[in-house]
């Protein structure tokens, strides 16, 4: 290392989302001179809230913590914060009616994976021999081991054909794994790479069985974490400069980046950690030079993201709504959406004299282009549908967010694009719930995970500091461990002693 060491320990960090900050703080805490640069007018990215001109919260949609978010829920514990409900029981409606109810996984007699989550969960209309047709799916879950030779091996495949492969039904398939794919994945499964579908399954119901418990900020996102956490980050020493929007990096001839460039600013750097989604990164690549020289840069075009439509209804009365989170399907085909008694998770609501509803449509690219006065009373209609008592109630208010291309599409094919936490750059690295990496976690608790391991790959680059401490994904249950074991084994063995006669 040349220089001073002031020189060797500036980092730049791009998005301030849960991966950004995750970044930030820890370097921060070691010691690092970090600037973190947010394109928008204030940290959080899409997972941030504000307040409306009437001075109402709002947010990009809702959004869950489930029972293996222990990165998470270790920060919050170290913040010293308590933003989270209670566990929460969820509901699921069709056109139909109410489909299925959750119940709080942990509190019920522990049984061996997957069985708690298929005896427990309560199918109001899904017959036993369609429950059943899923059992042959169990082999492509043990195969699926999260390596990067299954990934390859699934990650062509569509979810839709995975499914009918292993015969799921063509009723369960419809009532039950489609709509997990469209909140799950946000979107249909002949969208959707098989890979990512059984990652996300496993990750999230199916590996243990309290996984699918779930807790809610009492509030937006914003205001309850990123405002305190953001606090702890300016005082641990790092700058937070909102507006910034990137448009280039420095690169000097020994494959370093030296500096970050916003407009006619310069920010002058020792390591570059990237920070924000698909999309985001997309726009950067697009304006830099220097990361459109790059394969694995330009290759970034053929990825994608899936348009969301978060709407904020408030009615002039009261209305009992069962489970204060609801997930929904058959309502459009290509389309899940979700609907949240905010009354009952927020404490801004609690004491509201009507009702305050949060729905979020997902693949919502049919409704983007529908002015707010078409779109409010379809949504009024769809909560009729699963609790009629909406009938008769009155919108006295409402917000309407469209969010083109705003969260990650795990097409099919899309993991050669994906990139690692490592790039061809020695000092630029990345992070974001679309990057590839072997922890195993999904969606929020990916996405602050990825910050870590970002920011770990700095501290060895640099030579600066303690890397953080990654909390693991549980352990597999002793019966999956002994399943994958014998499958990876017969699988050495095929390849030994057999010509490669199937695609990956």
């Amino acid at each position: 290392m040349t220089g001073s060491s002031q020189q060797l320990h500036r980092v730049v960090v791009v998005g301030a989302g849960w991966a950004g900050l995750s970044a930030t703080y820890h370097l921060a805490k070691q010691g690092y001179e970090v600037t973190l640069l947010e394109a928008g007018s204030y940290p959080g990215g899409l997972v941030a809230g504000w307040k409306t001109a009437a001075g109402r919260s709002v947010e990009a949609g809702i959004h869950g913590f489930w029972y293996p978010y222990r990165n998470i829920f270790s920060l919050i514990d170290e913040l010293g914060i308590s933003p989270f409900t209670t566990w929460t029981r969820s509901s699921q409606y069709s056109p139909a009616g109410l489909e299925v109810e959750s119940p709080i996984f942990q509190d019920l007699p522990q049984l061996p994976t997957p069985l708690g989550t298929f005896l427990y969960t309560q199918f109001k209309r899904l017959p036993l021999i369609d429950r059943l047709s899923a059992l042959p799916l169990l082999y492509a879950i043990v195969d699926f081991d999260n390596s990067d030779e299954a990934w390859w091996r699934y990650d062509s495949v569509t979810a839709r054909e995975l499914f009918k492969q292993f015969g799921v039904s063509a009723r369960l398939y419809r009532d039950a794994f489609e709509p997990m794919l469209l909140v799950g994945l946000f979107a249909p499964g002949e969208q959707c790479s098989a890979a990512a579908t059984l990652g996300m399954l496993y990750f999230f119901i199916l590996a243990h069985q309290p996984d699918f418990d779930v807790v809610w900020c009492r509030g937006t996102v914003g205001e309850k974490i990123f405002r305190p956490w953001v606090e702890r980050i300016e005082k641990a020493g790092a700058r937070v400069l909102p507006n910034r929007r990137v448009t280039d990096l420095i690169v000097d001839s020994s494959n370093r980046a030296t500096g970050v460039v916003c407009g006619d600013e310069v920010f002058d750097t020792d390591a570059v950690i990237f920070a924000v989604g698909i999309n985001g990164m997309k726009k950067i690549v697009s304006a830099s030079p220097n990361l459109q020289n790059r394969d694995q840069f330009r290759n970034l075009s053929n990825l994608g993201g899936v348009d969301v439509l978060a709407t904020r209804l408030w009615f002039d009365r009261k209305i009992h709504i069962p489970r204060p989170s609801n997930a929904c399907f058959g309502f459009d085909t290509t389309t899940g959406w979700t609907f949240f008694d905010l009354n009952a998770l927020h404490d801004e609501y609690k004491d509201e004299p009507g009702t305050v509803i949060e729905a979020d449509f997902y693949h919502a690219n049919q409704f983007l282009n529908l002015s707010d006065s078409e779109i409010v009373p379809i949504v009024q209609n769809y909560l009729t549908t699963c609790v009629p008592a909406f009938r008769e109630a009155k919108v006295i208010d409402s917000s309407v967010i469209r969010l083109p291309n705003a969260v990650s599409h795990f097409a099919p094919g899309s993991y050669q694009h994906m990139l690692p936490t490592s790039t061809s750059f020695s000092n630029v690295f990345m992070s974001g719930d679309w990057i590839v990496t072997r922890h195993g976690s999904w969606s929020q608790e990916k996405a602050y995970v990825t910050g870590l391991e970002a920011a770990n790959l700095v501290i060895s680059h640099l030579g600066k500091g303690i890397p953080a401490d990654i909390l693991p994904v549980e352990a597999d249950e002793a019966h999956i461990q002994g399943l994958r074991q014998i499958n990876q084994t017969l699988r050495q063995f095929s390849k030994s002693i057999l010509p490669d006669f199937w695609l990956p």
